[in-house]
């Protein structure tokens, strides 16, 4: 699978919470994008795209345009780096979410799960939302009756959700396992 070939970030920030979403995962979330026609031909923005994963596999799959936003400029370089080595075409913006102004058709995103700044996924939300009609966003699967509510107040609903298991490994000196398994869930927002 090329997604795999994607390099992580070397020095994640857990400040950030910069977790590598995981290839297979990626690669479920983009081909139910691309089977629901909100990749091919369209502009996809990428809010927090760290290494890149979901850029590069929106710019492999026929978007018309991709970019990929993300505050840390050490993501950007890893970024941009895995697209040149897999011949994917992305613009790379460094913008925190709030004052990122560009718009797309649709949003991917795997924002923030809270877990170190609590509600550090809001801000994703809502500029997602104003960003594109389509919003494709990974959350913490025991937040997702907040989200919904959240959601309904900024103008859009849940047209659909899908649940998975998040492996993330022990990174941080905080991490007191070697690996946690967590439910988190896929929600696509329209609006």
């Amino acid at each position: 699978m090329i997604l795999q070939k994607i390099a992580p970030l070397p020095e994640p920030s857990a400040n950030l919470e910069q977790y590598s979403t995981p290839a297979p995962l990626a690669a479920d979330i983009l081909f139910t994008m691309y089977s629901l026609g909100d990749i091919q031909g369209k502009v996809v923005i990428d809010l927090g795209c760290g290494s890149g994963i979901f850029s590069i596999g929106s710019s492999l799959l026929g978007a018309k345009k991709v970019i990929g936003v993300d505050v840390d400029p050490k993501a950007l370089d890893v970024a941009s780096s895995n697209a040149k080595n897999l011949g994917a075409e992305i613009d790379l913006v460094e913008s925190d979410i709030a004052s990122f102004q560009g718009r797309g058709d649709t949003v991917i995103q795997n924002p923030p799960f809270g877990s170190q700044r609590k509600g550090a996924d809001r801000p994703f939300i809502k500029k997602a939302i104003e960003c594109a009609e389509t919003v494709y966003s990974l959350h913490m699967e025991q937040t997702e009756p907040f989200l919904q509510r959240e959601i309904s107040d900024l103008g859009a609903h849940i047209e659909y959700r899908k649940s998975y298991k998040f492996n993330i490994p022990h990174m941080f000196g905080f991490h007191k396992k070697e690996k946690k398994s967590v439910d988190i869930v896929l929600l696509l927002i329209r609006r």
